[in-house]
């Protein structure tokens, strides 16, 4: 049985990365830091893999994201090497990207979501350690990361690779999603959960307005305040999950939404800013500035249109990834739950489920939310 609840969070956080690429607008990433949380809901479904699979969780989760990866790469690369990208050895880096796979300068603003699959595919190699070391000792492995962010930022360690910073900025939000995962994050007693989840906003929000990043308030720029507000986000809506979730389903229209989006959320994630930048020069065309709320509108519009196409053509790849049988538009044969069950608590484990980047949009739509990149695609932040 699929937690709704966890359904709702990622098909949240797939929809306002969207629409924080076509509007740019900083404030997003307070209200709701979307990359943070599906790191942690992503590292609770790795844990649920592990517990019932073993090592072997580590192929299954690969099978499942990869697929999706080699049809981009089948439609973009080729037009890439068109277009002045050189062919050498990196470009194999497209069907496994555990480094930044080559692009040229176009494609590497179209393709910056490329990242977070990057990050997701390090988090993955790693987790069966990663479960050992967090089993054994729960609080120093989850509070390892946040304190190697720390000690970057505030210059104990200067200039890290890159791939050092990205595992401090969000294998902590991973492994929230283990003690979610363990339950633990729901027997933190009130008492001490709220006033943690305040402190940690709180010093985050601190950090970020008085030591602000390369793009000002948004958190996108700011590492540690970027890692400490997302934990204390990741906190409360993981930490308080409701008992019940029989409500997402009430409304027919958007108990579908929620799993037409859980289940194409690697479309959605890997093709919305090919879209964002295929529509920007709209902004010159047609006069829609990025303070034009109806112009704002209209581009969110287009960009969910053209991502609908690309589902209708191409979804179904996520089906078989995950071994269900393909369907153009998932969801569609819901069967109601019985009236006596409907309302039954959430069970305390989530089984798998799919997966689920940003530089300031308009004029140039925003790139991926991340950190920083060594050569190829950009990690332009797409949080």
């Amino acid at each position: 049985m699929r937690n709704r609840y966890l359904d709702l969070l990622r098909a949240l956080a797939v929809v306002r990365v969207v629409v924080y690429h076509v509007t740019g607008w900083a404030t997003m990433t307070l209200v709701f830091p979307a990359m943070s949380v599906m790191f942690a809901l992503a590292g609770s479904l790795m844990a649920a893999s592990l517990h019932r699979f073993g090592t072997a969780a580590v192929g299954r989760r690969l099978r499942r994201l990869l697929p999706s990866l080699w049809v981009l790469a089948a439609v973009f690369v080729p037009a890439m090497l068109l277009t002045g990208l050189p062919l050498t050895p990196k470009v194999l880096l497209w069907l496994f990207p555990v480094s930044d796979p080559p692009a040229n300068d176009w494609g590497a603003l179209a393709l910056s979501p490329i990242w977070y699959l990057r990050n997701y595919l390090w988090f993955v190699l790693v987790s069966p350690l990663a479960w050992w070391l967090f089993r054994r000792a729960p609080l120093p492995t989850l509070v390892a990361p946040y304190a190697l962010t720390a000690a970057i930022e505030l210059g104990l360690y200067p200039d890290p690779p890159m791939v050092v910073q990205q595992f401090g900025l969000y294998l902590g939000a991973w492994m929230l999603g283990f003690a979610h995962q363990e339950g633990m994050l729901r027997r933190l007693p009130n008492r001490f959960l709220w006033p943690t989840a305040v402190a940690l906003v709180a010093v985050g929000g601190w950090w970020n307005f008085t030591q602000p990043g390369t793009r000002g308030f948004d958190l996108n720029g700011n590492p540690l305040a970027n890692a400490l507000w997302s934990a204390g986000v990741i906190l409360v809506v993981l930490g308080r999950e409701p008992a019940r979730t029989a409500w997402i389903d009430r409304n027919a229209i958007f108990s579908r939404a929620v799993t037409l989006i859980n289940r194409r959320a690697l479309t959605v994630y890997l093709w919305h800013m090919a879209f964002v930048v295929a529509l920007t020069p709209l902004v010159d065309v047609v006069g829609w500035s990025h303070q034009n709320p109806i112009g704002l509108a209209i581009r969110v519009v287009l960009v969910f249109a053209l991502l609908g196409v690309v589902i209708l053509l191409i979804g179904w790849v996520e089906d078989i990834a995950a071994r269900r049988r393909p369907e153009l538009i998932p969801g569609g044969r819901r069967r109601a739950a019985p009236p006596e069950a409907a309302d039954q608590p959430v069970a305390p484990r989530a089984p798998e489920a799919g997966t689920t980047g940003e530089r300031s949009v308009v004029p140039v739509p925003r790139a991926s939310e991340t950190g920083r990149t060594e050569t190829g695609v950009r990690d332009v932040d797409a949080r």
